[in-house]
């Protein structure tokens, strides 16, 4: 049975297994399972009284990103991935990443709820801020072509459409842009400040990383089943994707601190961006294309790199997931702990 087409009714038992590796994301999801009131805010709450007003526009932008972003990946999971999955692993996946997108959402109205913030104002702003309405038409760009009637999930061109789809919700949204807007959110928690919010951020991260875990073994398990479109030519599509992304979440980070904050600057999150971006290629099988360092050495090594596998060449898809090494490694410790 293939990865990718429309499911049929012989397409929803889970033995033999043909795809492992989503059931055992799966099975790692389900004992990271968290929910967001586990955590308490009032000593944040505290911490904001005493917060600059660039710092609390920080977060509130970050929160005006969040908030709606995890129902837009759910939202492309539902239309522009599930549908066109026939392994029965797969969809028990991502009926649980669903579930996680959903959660995080509730976790960011959570936090909204406690801070003493114009919510309002929060909602509005993606919706009125090019450089978000920008990320924003980037991810539905590639979603809508996954919801055109004519679109046919059996043809070469409908294959490529469907990895076009992954890549910008996955290895972009998910992939580079969540994880720029942790590494700021966790600075506050570097300098003392948000901590119990940023601990909430750790498990957010835990989750997402499954998430960027599962993206990359589907592409590259549907490039090993389809040889076909392997060429440089959609090499250089993927690439460009990637390159746009970071070039939205650059003018992003720009509007995010029009003044520096915690040691930060717009400078500095987007090299780190590039970082994180170069990485996500190399996962790919690409060449890294800005070669940058990374300047937030303190965030773990685990949160940013993954083993890495050729997109073009190699047909290992043998990918070791394991979350809980993150919290191991983590400054902090473990994220439970730290929140309490």
């Amino acid at each position: 049975m293939p990865l990718i087409g429309k499911a049929s009714p012989q397409d929803y038992n889970l033995h033999p297994s043909q795809y492992p590796w989503a059931r055992e994301l799966y099975d790692q999801a389900i004992a990271n399972t968290w929910y967001p009131h586990e955590i308490s805010l009032k000593e944040d709450l505290e911490d904001w009284a005493n917060m600059t007003e660039d710092e609390k526009h920080a977060v509130e932008f970050i929160l005006s990103f969040f908030n709606p972003a995890e129902l837009i990946v759910n939202r492309v999971l539902a239309l522009g991935v599930y549908p066109y999955l026939k392994s029965a692993e797969c969809h028990l996946y991502l009926a649980k990443q669903m579930w996680e997108e959903a959660n995080h959402c509730v976790a960011f109205e959570y936090v909204l709820e406690t801070l003493p913030v114009d919510r309002e104002q929060v909602y509005q702003t993606h919706l009125e801020l090019p450089a978000m309405q920008a990320k924003e038409a980037f991810i539905n760009r590639t979603m809508q072509r996954m919801t055109d009637d004519r679109y046919d999930i059996n043809t070469p061109d409908g294959q490529r459409d469907f990895i076009r789809n992954l890549v910008a919700y996955n290895i972009v949204m998910e992939g580079i842009w969540f994880y720029s807007g942790f590494m700021v959110t966790l600075s506050f928690r570097q300098r003392n400040i948000l901590r119990n919010f940023g601990s909430m951020i750790q498990w957010v991260l835990r989750d997402e990383s499954l998430h960027l875990k599962f993206g990359i073994q589907l592409i590259l398990t549907l490039l090993e089943e389809n040889p076909d479109l392997v060429t440089p030519e959609f090499a250089s599509e993927i690439e460009a994707l990637v390159i746009e992304g970071v070039e939205l979440e650059s003018n992003y980070n720009r509007a995010l601190f029009p003044n520096g904050i915690l040691g930060l600057n717009a400078d500095y999150v987007n090299q780190y961006v590039q970082y994180v971006a170069d990485r996500r290629l190399e996962e790919l099988g690409l060449t890294p294309h800005y070669h940058a360092t990374n300047p937030a050495k303190w965030m773990s090594t685990a949160t940013d790199v993954f083993e890495l596998v050729n997109f073009f060449e190699s047909q290992n898809t043998s990918y070791e997931v394991n979350a809980r090494a993150y919290d191991q490694s983590n400054d902090s410790g473990n994220v439970r702990d730290s929140a309490k």
